[in-house]
């Protein structure tokens, strides 16, 4: 199993504002609101930290993959906007997360390269996917901060399978070419559980569970302090700053607010199956790119994640809210989990290792948001970007896209810098 923390967080002296002392709400206790609660509390700032859920870290931000992003996986946007968005982040993501949650990532990440596959359908051909994947490379090279990522970048390098390891590992039919990558990944339960750990460990922040947030209100709709938030548990403040880190619900509150919205917005529920095994296996973790395909994340030879998106996707939509979910009981996530081992089986020939050693097999997911449109399937969908990502402020008011689980820490501390140094 991995590793257990070694240590946690604590608050630090306060942080004043005049004669007061600050106090913020932050909404939606994910990644990117759990590391901008942790990283205020730090400086001082009292924290009321809100979540639906029953628990911190309970939804999306547990829930995937954890590819900890340089720009690789998005061969479909040719003009680097998206590598180049999102590689900062990438490459402050360790050293930020460390410090947060008080011990290392150290056994939590996955232990080789990426092997990035080209599927027979993707939206970038096998030449066009090689110059983009060795142009994001060096770039990260180039960056000051490479060796800050989850392992050294200073050597790395991105180099093609030859036909004889694709033969022996992958179906020839479906992939037409195969290439490492410097991109790793972290396990998100495991990550996850530190986090909660951390935020139950410090001080200044109130955790407030089971509770929606309805609402965002100033006392004279400028929004500027003193600024409130409605429930269905009832209504919270004064804050000095309210901080929108919520994921699938963050445009609906925005809007009451009279925020403008993206010109395209798309919600969609995955369902993956995270897998644990007898005996270790040795297949590769690997996404079968660029679009609507797959994924193999082995964490420790034990624990692994696993997707397919035609088996896991479960709901769609383009509304400022996301669509209501089917009913998902226990049959039918078996059913789902046992499409996806089947459906990437045929593909990644190691998953037939996999099959033969499971123990558990748990099929669980969250929302994906993109302020884009279209079908993964189609090169001009702008679902292909996360370029247009980030902080937008209006007041006393901040609201994230975090875009990628990989930036939210980075983002985080921008939000508190910009709330601690700024006030």
């Amino acid at each position: 199993m991995l590793d257990e923390p070694q240590g946690s967080l604590r608050g630090a002296d306060a942080f004043p504002t005049g004669d007061r002392f600050l106090h913020v709400a932050v909404l939606g206790a994910g990644i990117m609101g759990s590391a901008t609660a942790l990283l205020l509390a730090r400086r001082g700032v009292r924290v009321t930290l809100f979540d639906a859920a029953e628990r911190p870290f309970a939804r999306a931000s547990r829930w995937n993959e954890g590819k900890i992003h340089l720009g690789h996986l998005y061969a479909g946007d040719r003009s680097l906007a998206t590598a180049r968005r999102v590689l900062p982040g990438g490459l402050a993501f360790k050293s930020l997360t460390e410090s947060l949650i008080g011990c290392s990532l150290e056994g939590a990440v996955t232990p080789h390269d990426d092997v990035y596959l080209v599927h027979r359908d993707s939206v970038a051909d096998a030449e066009a996917t090689e110059r983009y994947l060795e142009r994001v490379t060096a770039m990260a090279l180039e960056h000051p901060d490479a060796r800050r990522y989850l392992v050294d970048l200073s050597s790395a390098r991105t180099t093609a399978l030859s036909r004889r390891e694709l033969a022996a590992d992958y179906d020839a039919a479906t992939v037409v070419a195969g290439f490492r990558v410097p991109e790793r990944s972290v396990s998100t339960v495991w990550v996850a559980d530190r986090f909660a750990d951390a935020l139950v460990s410090t001080d200044r922040v109130e955790l407030v569970l089971s509770a929606y947030v309805r609402a965002v209100r100033s006392s004279d709709g400028s929004l500027r302090d003193p600024m409130f938030v409605d429930t269905d548990r009832g209504r919270f403040g004064p804050f000095d700053f309210v901080v929108n880190a919520l994921w699938e619900d963050r445009l609906r509150v925005d809007g009451a607010l009279g925020l403008p919205r993206p010109p395209l917005h798309n919600h969609r529920f995955r369902l993956s199956a995270f897998v644990r095994t007898r005996r270790p296996v040795s297949v590769a973790s690997a996404v079968v790119a660029t679009g609507p395909f797959g994924d193999v994340k082995n964490y420790n030879g034990r624990d692994l994640y696993l997707s397919w998106y035609p088996a896991g996707l479960i709901a769609e939509g383009d509304g400022v809210a996301p669509p209501r979910l089917p009913e998902l009981d226990a049959a039918r996530r078996e059913r789902i989990g046992a499409e996806i081992l089947r459906e990437l089986g045929r593909v990644v020939y190691g998953i037939r290792d996999v099959e033969a050693a499971v123990e558990r097999v748990q099929v669980e997911g969250g929302w994906v948001y993109a302020a884009g449109g279209g079908s993964l399937a189609d090169p001009t969908s702008t679902l292909h970007r996360r370029d247009r990502v980030g902080i937008t402020r209006s007041g006393s008011y901040f609201s994230v896209d975090t875009g990628k689980y990989s930036i939210a820490p980075w983002l985080a501390a921008q939000v508190a810098r910009e709330i601690c140094d700024g006030a």
